[in-house]
């Protein structure tokens, strides 16, 4: 997480007028600056931007903001990549002492390999470049598919030449594994080498900062595949990039839409002939990380395809990866072209202003939604009526709720001769039938309730509630159980000995008394021995369900939580019989002082069961990119197993029907404690 201190000092040091100038075309307008707003198209200037406050403003669709939230919002960029690009530009590395010094070193060690691929891309990028200005063949075949010089400029297009190994004319060691992970080069079965791309056309891919991360190359001649792209590398995804998008990016805003076609030669084509606006996928279907980039681009996406049924597929697709990301703020549109013609085609053949005919005629997405629908099942009878109801279901599903979804709803409850209140009762039935299937899901798999501490946004967000979070588990569990004190166990191994020996004894000798109050806490009652047939298949196999794995991994990769575990932490975990491997593990690792991975599978020589599951997950882990924040991992698996157990009390309490004024208190202590941990994760 970057300190807010640091962001604020990035923001004293950059001037917006210099971030926003770069994109905008400023004049002086009184106090502040004004220009045409690059979040939506206008013709009279709306956009202002005040030097004084730094801060802008469009008085025509709202958008405002700092330095930060501008380029986020224009560029597409996460929040990280833009704090790091403006600090940069004024001299700033974004610090890194919130990191462990291991998180450090890792981070350091991705940075250098991202620059170093970065580095080995742009060698090869001169490379190609040079290759194409003394290639007449290449230059002539430019020439035949109508792009100027200047075009092939702007986006850089080279050319590889023929040689099997032509990159060795760039690189000194041809051997250097850089080569092979940027996916220039390619290692055979008998270990010989080659370069990925011959005899192509290429196109570099820029990223939204406009860096180089990878190549696309469209064969000259016969030969397959046609287009090949640079394979996924640590600094290359094709899932989440889009061509054309830093090239096209003033020509975006000028056009007033985002136009999504299919290849690279239709985005270079399409410019070729006046029309800058153009991105396409690297050859893949759109995926969702593609409709969120082209939604912070634009305000209007056009998505232009064949017209022929493998047009109409792709389009299908796309408009599934649109449904769950609509807003009213945005239209999204599909252009089909006719069946002999893709864009590059139809523009050289009819011209740009033609082509923009064919976009003013394009289907809004709802027409399109339900045009495909329709056409799909015979809606004269009452059988195909339903089907395409059955259909639909899912696809509403997932629609946010906003205005537009209750426009598609009204238009195709007419469709299937239903009344808009018929429809929405049908899709509100479905959606409680699915949330059903979800919760049970959930029960059955052992996922956890929220999300993990590790997710995208939940990181940053838990960051900074680590301690009132601590302070809110011990306080509650102390609400609901006075007889349990929260002590921390242990906090320096060396003097931990065995800091709870009846829980540790409990756990070895199979035979020890659980007891029976729930609501006593503290170590003396930790149950650490549970019924066989809790945890034993018909084999004896210890079964280890989801969140108990969860657990186990955290403790296998950083035994230094051992010494940080409280009472009322193992009072929760002893409430449930698939948490026992995880108290078994406690109390052993505490007993003979685990401190890494190879010593927990030589102490555990005598827990056979216990000695293959651990091994098991160790090899698992081998692969797991290390936690930022172990505790804080720890810490939400234990919210979560608490907040399951006052869940399962609740529901037991409900069953008795809450007859007794004890049963009544014990409910409502339960209701303010579920109620604490859920309001405290938000």
């Amino acid at each position: 997480m970057i300190p807010e201190s640091f962001v604020q000092d990035v923001l004293a040091r950059v001037d917006i007028t210099d971030v926003v100038g770069k994109y905008v075309q400023l004049r002086k307008g009184g106090a502040n600056l004004l220009g045409l707003c690059p979040f939506h198209n206008e013709k009279s200037p709306s956009f202002t931007v005040s030097p004084q406050k730094q801060f802008y403003h469009c008085f025509g669709c709202g958008a405002h903001g700092n330095a930060i939230r501008f380029l986020m919002d224009h560029t597409g960029s996460s929040f990280p990549e833009t704090v790091k690009t403006l600090a940069e530009s004024v001299g700033l590395v974004v610090p890194q002492e919130t990191r462990t010094p291991q998180q450090q070193a890792a981070q350091r060690a991705r940075q250098s390999q991202s620059d170093k691929l970065t580095q080995i891309l742009d060698r090869a990028q001169q490379f190609y470049l040079a290759q194409l200005r003394r290639s007449g063949e290449a230059q002539k075949y430019l020439e035949q598919r109508g792009i100027s010089p200047d075009t092939a400029n702007k986006f850089g297009l080279g050319w590889t030449g023929r040689d099997r190994q032509g990159l060795k004319q760039a690189f000194e060691n041809y051997d250097d594994a850089g080569l092979i992970e940027s996916g220039l080069v390619v290692q055979s079965e008998d270990l010989r080498k080659y370069d990925r791309f011959r005899e192509r056309i290429m196109f570099p891919i820029y990223n939204t900062r406009g860096k180089l991360i990878g190549f696309g190359g469209r064969i000259i001649g016969q030969g397959n595949p046609k287009y090949l792209n640079s394979p996924e590398t640590p600094i290359f995804s094709k899932g989440h990039e889009l061509y054309g998008l830093w090239e096209n990016r003033k020509g975006i805003h000028d056009e007033g839409f985002v136009l999504v076609v299919e290849g690279y030669m239709d985005v270079v084509g399409l410019s070729e002939q006046g029309l800058h606006n153009g991105v396409a996928t690297l050859g893949t279907a759109t995926t969702p990380d593609h409709i969120t980039r082209l939604m912070r681009t634009s305000d209007r996406i056009i998505f232009s395809f064949d017209g022929d049924g493998a047009g109409k597929r792709a389009a299908w697709r796309a408009l599934n990866s649109c449904l769950p990301a609509l807003r009213d703020d945005v239209q999204i549109r599909f252009l089909f072209l006719p069946d002999e013609h893709d864009p590059d085609s139809f523009v050289r053949a009819y011209g740009a202003e033609a082509f923009r005919e064919q976009v003013n005629l394009s289907l809004a997405l709802s027409a399109f939604f339900l045009q495909e629908l329709s056409a799909r099942h015979s809606l004269t009878e009452a059988e195909g009526r339903a089907a395409c109801l059955h259909e639909a279901r899912p696809l509403f599903h997932v629609i946010p709720k906003v205005a537009v979804r209750t426009q598609i709803e009204k238009d195709f409850a007419r469709l299937l001769q239903l009344t808009y209140e018929e429809l929405r009762q049908d899709l509100s039935a479905y959606e409680q039938q699915q949330e059903h299937y979800q919760h049970l899901a959930q029960s059955v798999s052992g996922a956890p309730t929220y999300g993990s501490a590790t997710s995208a946004m939940g990181s940053a967000q838990h960051a900074g509630h680590h301690a009132e979070d601590q302070e809110v588990f011990e306080q509650g569990q102390r609400n609901l159980h006075p007889s349990a004190q929260a002590k921390s166990i242990g906090r320096n191994t060396d003097s931990v000995g065995n800091p709870f020996a009846s829980g540790a004894k409990a756990a070895e000798s199979r035979g020890a008394d659980r007891g029976s109050d729930r609501a006593t806490g503290g170590r003396d009652n930790w149950r650490a021995t549970r019924s066989n047939t809790n945890t034993m298949g018909r084999r004896g196999a210890i079964a280890v369900e989801p969140k108990a794995k969860r657990l186990l991994r955290l403790l296998i990769n950083h035994p230094e939580l051992l010494t940080q575990i409280t009472d009322w932490q193992l009072e929760i975990l002893n409430r449930h019989p698939h948490y026992e491997l995880v108290t078994r593990f406690i109390a052993i690792g505490i007993s003979r002082g685990f401190v890494n991975s190879g010593a927990i599978l030589r102490l555990l020589d005598t827990e056979p069961e216990l000695h293959r599951i651990v091994l098991s997950l160790v090899h698992e882990d081998l692969l797991q990119e290390a936690l930022p924040d172990p505790k804080a991992e720890w810490q939400d698996a234990i919210r979560s197993a608490e907040l399951d157990d006052l869940k399962a009390e609740q529901t037991a309490l409900v069953a008795t029907g809450l007859r007794t004024e004890a049963e009544k208190n014990r409910y409502k202590i339960l209701t303010e404690r579920l109620a604490l941990l859920q309001g405290n994760r938000r």
